[in-house]
């Protein structure tokens, strides 16, 4: 019997118009861009602009466009899985939101949590549904409107975020094309040092919580950057040497874009030349679950068919992991 794996067959983005440059953000906190600049690699951000416009805002027009390139309607789609940290509501699930806004009656879908590793976690999840033949069309969205959770006077965070969204279609294929091998990796331990402290059914919303702050980001710097180095270049290294793979067999590394200095340790540990490495922080900062697709979105038209992909990313809780795929189309 043939195997079947998920390919993906488009991929599509989107952001928003305003940017927030490094020169703007030196009127909000004590900062300067050179600062900026030099410990991140990000020069702007985009930020969702508008009352009442939440996550699936942006989710909405980067499907739109995925599914315009690909010639199919919402119709057409059979799941739509959202890697957020950011849902547009507690409940119900943006994934269902997302469903109505675009009509997709034939579809249901729900949301996944993994931090900055959100759409990582996703894609290896829809994969599995194509993999099995339960499905033929399934959508996988990474998306964070990361400027709702911002405390605009914390230079540790405000200086990094920003909001995007992007989105692939996964199909079958029997090429041996699509998504290869994958390896996820979680430590709880890690929450310590980066989360939201109240919002959940731990410490939920009051007067108190909001006075203090508490439904902002909070980030220990040091201690994430530290294991952000060792996990993604680590877990890159792995998934290449399971799959016999050597660096001038990877076309390209698709990197969680958190931080510039992260993503060279990652590319040092592969032995990768920065040619080979996709970057657009500079541009959107870390968008957390739209990082990679927006990567993908950027690069698209630069990847052939049948390229060796390492996609890798790190995030909150710890979360942490690769995927190994061959790209299954030329634009």
């Amino acid at each position: 019997m043939t195997k079947i794996t998920a390919a993906i067959t488009a991929v599509a983005g989107y952001v928003p118009d305003y940017i927030l440059t490094n020169e703007i953000l030196e009127t909000f906190v004590p900062t300067t861009s050179e600062w900026i600049e030099s410990r991140t690699g990000i020069k702007e951000r985009r930020i969702l602009k508008g009352e009442g416009l939440g996550t699936s805002d942006m989710c909405v027009p980067a499907i739109e466009l995925l599914l315009k390139k690909r010639g199919i309607t919402a119709l057409d789609i059979d799941l739509i899985i959202v890697g957020t940290v950011t849902p547009d509501f507690v409940f119900p699930a943006t994934s269902n939101v997302i469903c109505d806004k675009i009509g997709a009656t034939n579809a249901w879908g729900f949301d996944l949590s993994a931090g900055c590793s959100g759409f990582v976690f996703a894609l290896a999840t829809g994969t599995q549904f194509i993999e099995t033949g339960k499905y033929k069309k399934v959508i996988v969205v990474g998306a964070d409107k990361m400027s709702s959770l911002m405390d605009y006077t914390d230079r540790s965070t405000c200086i990094i975020f920003g909001d995007g969204a992007g989105a692939v279609l996964l199909e079958p294929n029997t090429e041996g094309l699509g998504v290869i091998d994958s390896i996820l990796k979680v430590d709880g331990s890690g929450r310590k040092y980066l989360h939201q402290k109240a919002g959940g059914s731990v410490k939920p919303a009051s007067h108190e919580t909001v006075d203090a702050k508490e439904h902002y980001v909070f980030q220990d710097g040091q201690p994430v950057f530290k294991r952000a180095v060792v996990g993604m270049a680590e877990v890159s290294a792995e998934i290449m040497e399971k799959n016999n793979l050597k660096s001038d067999d990877i076309a390209w590394l698709v990197p969680h874009q958190a931080n510039k200095r992260i993503i060279d340790a990652t590319a040092n540990r592969m032995g990768l030349p920065p040619e080979k490495v996709m970057l657009n922080i500079q541009k959107y900062g870390n968008t957390t679950g739209g990082t990679i697709p927006l990567c993908l979105w950027e690069y698209e038209n630069q990847m052939k068919k049948g390229d060796n992909i390492i996609i890798s990313t790190f995030g909150a809780g710890f979360t942490w992991g690769s995927i190994y795929l061959k790209w299954a189309y030329n634009s």
